[in-house]
């Protein structure tokens, strides 16, 4: 029993003396604190083109540390958060944004949900009304089950 309890001791500690430190995707500190906050807000603002299902910020690829090394020299650059959006847009188109701007082209991404659950609300209305309307056809007497 000692054996058994020192050898699984022993398994756990190698397991996790073999584990290593995590360490953040993006570990960018900008002088200012505010230029910190704005690099931040935009990281996450942006998806990654490579991945598309994560923001720059959490992105471990190539393309992405790419795109916020060009986030972090436009805002040392005195660019404005609007000139960025402007210049990633420009150059990746709106599917860059994960909240992308309401426009003609993107209007069924913001519209597409409300008229769905009204869809699915006028069906539902239709059939309780339809199901309703049987009820005073109905003059068969309910039928028991036979093994009670």
């Amino acid at each position: 029993m000692r054996r058994q309890l020192t050898g699984a001791l022993l398994g756990v500690l190698l397991a996790l003396g073999g584990a290593r430190t995590a360490h953040a995707v993006d570990p960018t500190q900008l002088p200012d604190p505010r230029l910190q906050a704005r690099y931040l807000a935009l990281t996450h603002e942006f998806r990654c083109m490579q991945c598309q299902n994560e923001s720059l910020a959490d992105s471990p690829v190539e393309l992405a540390a790419d795109l916020r090394a060009e986030v972090r020299d436009m805002l040392l650059a005195g660019k404005s958060d609007a000139q960025i959006r402007a210049f990633m847009v420009a150059r990746y188109g709106d599917f860059i944004l994960f909240r992308p701007r309401f426009n003609a082209r993107t209007a069924w991404v913001w519209l597409a949900p409300g008229v769905l659950l009204l869809a699915g609300a006028l069906v539902c209305v239709r059939v309780l009304r339809q199901r309703a309307a049987l009820l005073p056809a109905d003059t068969e007497p309910v039928q028991e089950d036979a093994r009670t």
